[in-house]
């Protein structure tokens, strides 16, 4: 019988899936800046942003082990580090459970005991729900399962303000509202491309279930969506016309792509969707925050108050 190996560090890192969790952690961070006029307090920022930085990584190494035998049958995901070998099941269930438990402490000890149960729901629903149940079950998995993943502005924003002002839970939930929309374009774009991998894989992704036509009216459409969701912020006096400018150029790339998408010059069109969407996110939610910091300078703080919904 052969020793376990010794996973190095770089290893267990990987098994975070640092790229997602940084844009994931990038949100939040703007979530708490969006949600009080001024520098957010110190301690509930710094610990919660640690905090639920942990949370995404336990989810995401969960994720590799439950998917491990999917991982496997596909090109994308065949070198990570439990299907390589190199990271037993059990060593990435200790990793998960220590990271969780280290993010509950925080969150529950040092922050408040709302973005805790927030952090741990958004958890369960992507770690569990997703990956056990929907991603198996329905061609819609990823607009059901990216409830969870759209959570983290939310998070941030509790962590901060623990929910308790008038408007907060109305402001910080359209911030997730425009990641919940987001997320199908983008990711159905990579399903396209790795459609294979999925059919061989047998997940019922969009592509293998109904077809790449039908996939790429649904980017279509949501991208059109999307673009409405993003005028929100503004409407609601979230932001003002430095945002609102921002997001419609970008949300005219956007669909200028998924239009495009419709009659692709290639194959490898669809990835250009995709990594275009990833970009199009962090410089949407930078504008956010820019727009945040920027608008006060240029009129009476009085005008920038956060207006009540409708």
């Amino acid at each position: 019988m052969s020793a376990a190996p010794r996973p190095t560090a770089k290893q267990y890192w990987d098994l975070t899936k640092p790229r997602v969790v940084a844009l994931i952690v990038f949100t939040a961070f703007v979530g708490m800046f969006m949600a009080v006029p001024g520098w957010p307090p110190l301690r509930e920022s710094v610990l919660g942003f640690f905090g639920i930085w942990l949370a995404a990584a336990s989810a995401a190494t969960i994720n590799q082990l439950l998917d491990s035998r999917i991982d496997a049958k596909m090109a994308r995901t065949s070198w990570r580090p439990i299907v390589a070998g190199q990271v037993t099941p059990r060593q990435a269930l200790v990793f998960a459970l220590v990271l969780a438990a280290l993010s509950m402490t925080i969150l529950v000890l040092w922050v408040n005991p709302i973005t805790a149960a927030l952090t741990f729901a958004s958890l369960i629903g992507y770690a569990v729900v997703y990956t056990v149940y929907l991603k198996r079950a329905t061609p819609q998995n990823i607009v059901i399962g990216g409830i969870a993943g759209a959570a983290p502005p939310l998070l941030g924003w509790a962590a901060v303000t623990g929910m308790s002002g008038e408007w907060d839970w109305a402001h910080a939930l359209l911030l997730v509202l425009i990641i919940f929309v987001w997320t199908p374009p983008h990711f159905w774009a990579l399903a396209i491309f790795r459609r294979a991998d999925y059919a061989r894989a047998m997940v019922p992704m969009l592509p293998v279930t109904h077809g790449v036509q039908y996939t790429r009216w649904q980017i279509l459409f949501y991208t059109v969506l999307l673009v409405a969701v993003t005028v929100l912020p503004w409407a609601a006096g979230m932001s003002g016309l430095f945002y609102l400018g921002g997001a419609l150029v970008l949300g005219a790339v956007f669909l200028y792509y998924a239009w495009k998408l419709m009659d692709p010059p290639d194959e490898l069109y669809a990835m250009k969707v995709f990594n275009y969407s990833i970009v199009y996110l962090m410089a949407l939610f930078a504008f956010l925050l820019v727009d945040h910091w920027l608008l006060p300078a240029l009129a009476p703080a009085a005008a920038f108050e956060l207006r009540p919904l409708g």
